[in-house]
């Protein structure tokens, strides 16, 4: 290809793995469980459905518990506002660890997209750069076994500030010896993948928009817009094209 463009930083959840999807098989494995052992006929889907929104609004800090403890607290909280009683901490385990090793399970990554991210690294930097806590992210990222494509993986929460903070993206210029006019960003997340590309000054911002998402006319505006990360070779081309071009 010959790209002018000399990095690409890839986000890991819903950009390269459908971390929703996997998500949503987790819970449908609590679901059955919950209905055939436990006999909660209604009640499991309406714990399931609390839990996403727990999960939602999250907010973690490592100094303050680990975040197993926290979302086990999810369960427990979810099943005693839809059961009432005494907490069951017990359950609670059963369902978390259940909807997580499933959820592991289903973190892949689609055999086009390692042929995409093998064929851009002959052109390019890749680096992996996750929000998150470190232990969860790390996790996904031995789960769907992506180490080998990447030139570096960099996750949020071993790092002092996360996307959308500029510090983050520099840092990763900087272990790969580039500059953020050189790199593009790529993500599913207007606020922070986004945001984060435009607080930088990278050249490019990429948005995975795969579900066509109307944006709030507050946020931030991408470069580029793509259905899927599988556009992505085609659209650095183009990008090339048009800096020879202004050049």
């Amino acid at each position: 290809m010959g790209l002018s463009v000399r990095a690409v930083f890839f986000d890991l959840d819903n950009t390269l793995i459908d971390t929703a999807g996997a998500s949503r098989k987790g819970m449908l494995e609590v679901i059955k469980i919950l209905q055939s052992k436990y006999h909660y006929k209604e009640e499991a889907e309406i714990i399931c459905d609390k839990v996403q929104v727990k999960l939602s609004k999250e907010c973690f800090h490592s100094s303050n518990t680990c975040i197993t403890d926290l979302r086990i607290s999810h369960w427990e909280e979810a099943i005693q506002e839809t059961r009432g009683g005494a907490a069951n901490r017990k359950l609670a385990e059963e369902c978390y660890f259940l909807w997580k090793s499933t959820r592991l399970q289903h973190m892949t990554l689609a055999e086009d997209v390692k042929t995409m991210l093998t064929e851009l690294r002959k052109e390019v930097y890749l680096l992996l750069l996750t929000n998150g806590d470190r232990q969860t992210q790390r996790e996904k990222i031995e789960a769907c076994a992506c180490q080998s494509y990447f030139d570096a993986i960099v996750v949020g929460g071993e790092q002092k500030e996360e996307k959308p903070a500029p510090s983050i993206f520099h840092y990763c210029c900087d272990l790969l010896g580039v500059q953020p006019g050189d790199c593009v960003m790529v993500g599913d997340t207007l606020e922070t993948d986004i945001q984060g590309g435009l607080n930088a000054g990278l050249k490019a911002t990429v948005w995975i928009n795969k579900n066509s998402i109307v944006p709030n006319k507050s946020s931030p505006i991408p470069h580029y817009i793509l259905s899927s990360v599988l556009e992505l070779p085609a659209l650095l081309q183009s990008i090339d094209c048009k800096v020879s071009i202004s050049a």
